[in-house]
């Protein structure tokens, strides 16, 4: 049974997606320019965590060793609201790497909404207090009362980092905005992932900011799994067109856990093509033939929770 708030949302979406439809018909220079805008900004919050400041400390218990934390920047990070409200923060995976004859290394990726950062930017011994406090709560680490900041810690290579935080990215790297469809569906997809991204994209956790009442003082944990998406099952063809003596390319997707287009987010580009569902699903596709991508079409069908898009052969 659809509730309200669901009822409410495909109704907006519903309205966005014929406002697209009449703007894109009507007056392609401002369809274009939104295009523009909202790529350029698509293409800002999927850029990868980047290292702020790294910093060492000792483990005194359970075990003892170091601890290095990796304070990151990272725009799919939710950004801080009221001062008095707790911070948003993803953590990733604790990696702990022991050698013969030495005290064990503990390695903890933690990224902030670059505009946290800004904001702590006249101190940043308030943000390296916060990533202490943020791992003695949440893993139960009994950590040194001093800390050395360091220029790097151990294994924080680009891949290491992006695979503890889960950070996944196309091996031809950062698509530009050319490169994207322009049709209304897919630019639909791009807008409604960003605009709930803050809450679903990145599951992240609440850590306190410092604050002379202590009573406020409370981390709100929400998640910190990571799951590794699945390739969904998938058809590519290339087909004719003989109605206009050309030819296409089909690619059908089956989507058994995606209920909404909204849902999906898809890249294409005239060599290749990339779907992905948040957590679920992630396939990344070299065509068969080159393609024209302004040309693409995708379609999904709620009833059979299929994907199809077409999009014509150069």
């Amino acid at each position: 049974m659809t509730s309200a708030s669901s009822r409410d949302a495909l109704r907006q979406l519903d309205q966005f997606w014929s406002m697209l439809d009449d703007l894109s018909e009507n007056d392609p220079a401002a369809y274009r320019s939104f295009i523009d805008k909202q790529m350029k900004e698509g293409a800002e919050y999927n850029s990868p965590p980047e290292i702020h400041t790294s910093l060492r400390t000792d483990i005194l218990g359970p075990s003892r060793g170091f601890l290095y934390i990796n304070v990151c920047s990272w725009k799919r990070v939710a950004a801080p609201q009221d001062p008095s409200r707790p911070l948003p923060v993803f953590a990733g995976k604790l990696e702990t790497e022991t050698k013969e004859g030495q005290d064990c290394s503990t390695v903890l990726d933690i990224a902030l909404n670059p505009a946290a950062l800004e904001e702590n930017n006249k101190g940043d011994e308030e943000v390296c207090m916060l990533a202490l406090n943020f791992a003695r709560q949440q893993y139960g680490l009994r950590l040194s009362e001093e800390y050395t900041v360091v220029s790097c810690c151990p294994k924080s290579s680009q891949s290491d980092l992006h695979q503890r935080l889960g950070y996944q990215q196309s091996p031809n790297g950062p698509r530009q905005p050319d490169t994207v469809s322009q049709t209304p569906a897919t630019l639909l997809q791009q807008i409604s992932l960003q605009s709930e991204s803050q809450d679903e994209d990145v599951e992240a956790q609440m850590i306190c900011r410092p604050t002379e009442n202590k009573s406020k003082g409370l981390i709100q944990v929400i998640s910190t799994t990571y799951t590794q998406p699945q390739e969904p099952e998938y058809q590519l063809e290339v087909k004719a067109d003989e109605a206009r003596a050309s030819r296409y390319v089909k690619l059908t997707v089956e989507l058994p856990e995606v209920c909404s287009m909204s849902d999906c987010q898809l890249r294409i580009s005239k060599d290749d093509v990339l779907l992905e569902v948040e957590d679920l699903y992630y396939l990344l596709l070299k065509l068969p033939e080159s393609v024209n991508e302004d040309t693409a079409v995708a379609v999904f069908n709620k009833k059979k929770q299929r994907l199809t898009l077409t999009v014509c052969v150069l």
